[in-house]
């Protein structure tokens, strides 16, 4: 049995679950998120708890079973809590600002590049080498971080660039060079 896949998910005061078939939404007090699960995987309400079950013991159902269970997991604590990731940028003139509904980023390029909110993300700017990004649907919020992060991944000679807060940037040696 999945250790993940057979753990019940506690369904929260405020959070109304429809099961239709193989489509799962959840409405909460952030909003509303649906997603559709694959046919073979069993889903359950008992004692104000969802449970998944898988139909057999095959390879294939193993790995449905705790990813299913992770999925509808993410969609609960979505609606009640929400998600968040914080980036930080490194470097002398690098910058971010919000204009609006835009996101300005200034990273040693000839312009600015210049990122639109997407639909369910919102984000921040409280420093100007701080952007959190926060939203309900957590594969969301990480791709948009993730898109961020990409306009200029930190480098790993002087570790300037855009980077998750926290995370550790192995620096490399320059040239040594002959005397």
């Amino acid at each position: 049995m999945s250790r993940i896949g057979r753990m019940p998910i506690p369904i929260p005061a405020g959070v109304e679950i429809t099961m239709d078939g193989n489509a799962v939404t959840v409405k909460g007090a952030k909003g509303t998120l649906t997603t559709v699960v694959r046919k073979e995987m069993i889903l359950k309400r008992e004692d104000g708890k969802i449970l998944i079950e898988r139909p057999s013991d095959i390879k294939m159902h193993k790995a449905l079973h705790g990813l299913t269970r992770t999925l509808v997991n993410n969609m609960v604590i979505g609606v009640t809590k929400g998600f968040e990731k914080s980036l930080e940028i490194q470097g002398v003139g690098y910058r971010a600002q919000k204009q609006g509904k835009k996101l300005v980023l200034t990273l040693g390029y000839s312009h600015p590049v210049e990122m639109e909110e997407p639909e369910g993300i919102t984000y921040e700017v409280p420093a100007p080498n701080k952007i959190i990004v926060r939203g309900i649907d957590k594969q969301a919020v990480g791709q948009w971080a993730a898109k961020v992060r990409g306009t200029r991944p930190p480098e790993p000679y002087k570790g300037k660039g855009v980077r998750y807060e926290g995370e550790v940037v192995k620096l490399k040696e320059g040239k040594t060079g002959k005397k």
